[in-house]
């Protein structure tokens, strides 16, 4: 039987890999996942949690954490395309400044 312990080291994994790639990587694109990722493990704690508890209320918060992370991911990715087409690179290390 899976027990709550096994969830929350997969959702701290999950975590920390997000941590790692957001901190390590160098490209727009693999920042935005790192992101996704965090947040999915954030996610799967809180559904964890919620059906350990047997409670509702961590499963509405992911409701509404995937509806703020879609939202992130469409206006995040309409910012890099825009930056895309401006700088012909999705690198921060050649994107050294934002103009308004």
């Amino acid at each position: 039987m899976v027990t709550l312990q096994w969830y929350i080291w997969l959702s701290l994994g999950m975590f920390m890999i997000g941590i790692f790639g957001f901190l390590t990587r160098r490209n727009i694109v693999m920042m935005f996942l790192s992101i996704e990722l965090m947040l999915n493990g954030v996610n799967l704690s809180l559904v964890s949690f919620s059906s350990f508890l047997e409670d509702l209320r961590g499963h509405i918060l992911t409701f509404f954490i995937i509806a703020v992370a879609a939202a992130e991911a469409a206006i995040g990715l309409a910012i890099l395309i825009t930056v895309f087409r401006n700088r012909a690179t999705v690198q921060i290390e050649e994107i050294k400044e934002m103009k308004g």
